[in-house]
C-alpha cells in the first residue's frame, strides 16, 4: 500500500511541477528571442551606419518587399477604408453631420489603418519569404559556407532587406493612405454624404502631423518584420519541416509584435494630445 501511495505521490508531484517548468521554458524562450533580436538588429544597423551596403541587393529587395507588395496592400486598405466609411456614413447621416465621415475616415486611415495593414500584409508576404529563404540556407548549410568564406551573413542577407523595408514601407503606406481615403470617399458619396463636405472635414481634421507619425510607425514595423523573419530563419532546424515552422512563427510573431508596438507608438504619438 505504501508503495502505491508513493507512486501516486510522485505522479502528482510531476503533474504539479509541469506548469512551473512550462512557465520557466516560456520565459527563457521569450528572453532568448528578445536578446537575439536586439543583437541582430544592432549588428545590422552597425553595418548600415558604416556604409557596408550592397546597393544592387538593396534595390532588388526594395522591388520585392515594396513594389511587389503594393497591389495587395492597396486592395486591402481600399476596402478597409470603404467598410469604415460605410458604417460611419450610415451612422452620422442620421444625425445630420454626414460630412464628418471624411474626418473620421481620414484620421483613422493615416494614423492606424494604412500603416498597420501595410505592415501586416508585408509581414505575411515578405516576412515569411525572408524566413523561408534564410531558413533554407541554414538547413542546407549555406550560412556556414558564407562564414567559411569570411562573408558575414548579417551583411550579406539582412542588411539589404532591412534597408529596403525601411525605405519602402513608408512609400507603400503613402499610396495605401490615398487609396484608402479614396475608397472611403466613394462609399460615403454613395451613402448620401456630400463630396465637398467629406473633403472639407478631411482637410480640417487630418493634419500633417498625423501623416508623418503614421509613416514613422512603419519604420519600426519594417524593423520588426525583417529582424523577426531573419531571426526565425536562422533558428531553422530539421529540413523542410523546420523551415516551414520558422516561416509560420515569423508571420505570427511579427503580426503580434506589430499590433502591440502600434499601441505603444500610438500612445506616445497621439495619447493625451488633442490635434483639434
Amino acid at each position: 500500500m505504501s508503495e502505491i501511495l508513493h507512486d501516486v505521490g510522485d505522479e502528482l508531484a510531476a503533474v504539479v511541477s509541469v506548469p512551473g517548468e512550462l512557465t520557466y521554458q516560456t520565459f527563457t524562450k521569450f528572453f532568448d528571442f528578445i536578446g537575439e533580436s536586439f543583437i541582430l538588429l544592432g549588428r545590422t544597423l552597425a553595418y548600415i551606419f558604416r556604409g557596408r551596403i550592397d546597393l544592387r541587393d538593396t534595390i532588388n529587395q526594395m522591388a520585392f518587399i515594396g513594389v511587389a507588395s503594393l497591389p495587395i496592400v492597396l486592395i486591402t486598405v481600399a476596402f478597409s477604408g470603404a467598410v469604415l466609411s460605410l458604417y460611419m456614413s450610415q451612422l452620422v447621416v442620421r444625425w445630420g453631420i454626414g460630412s464628418y465621415t471624411g474626418a473620421v475616415t481620414g484620421v483613422s486611415i493615416v494614423r492606424e489603418i494604412g500603416p498597420v495593414l501595410t505592415a501586416v500584409v508585408v509581414a505575411a508576404r515578405s516576412g515569411s519569404a525572408i524566413a523561408a529563404e534564410i531558413g533554407s540556407m541554414k538547413v542546407t548549410e549555406q550560412i556556414d559556407a558564407l562564414r567559411a568564406l569570411a562573408v558575414s551573413p548579417v551583411r550579406y542577407l539582412i542588411v539589404p532587406r532591412l534597408l529596403a523595408a525601411i525605405i519602402m514601407l513608408p512609400a507603400v503606406t503613402i499610396f495605401a493612405d490615398v487609396v484608402g481615403i479614396a475608397g472611403g470617399y466613394a462609399i460615403a458619396v454613395i451613402n448620401g454624404v456630400a463630396g465637398g463636405g467629406f473633403v472639407g472635414t478631411l482637410k480640417s481634421w487630418v493634419l500633417p502631423y498625423d501623416v508623418y507619425m503614421g509613416l514613422i510607425k512603419t519604420i519600426f514595423f519594417a524593423a520588426v518584420i525583417v529582424i523577426v523573419g531573419a531571426q526565425q530563419g536562422l533558428l531553422a532546424r530539421g529540413g523542410a519541416t523546420g523551415v516551414g515552422r520558422s516561416t509560420t512563427n515569423s508571420v505570427v510573431i511579427s503580426i503580434v509584435i506589430i499590433y502591440i508596438l502600434n499601441f505603444f507608438l500610438a500612445y506616445v504619438m497621439f495619447g493625451g494630445r488633442t490635434a483639434y
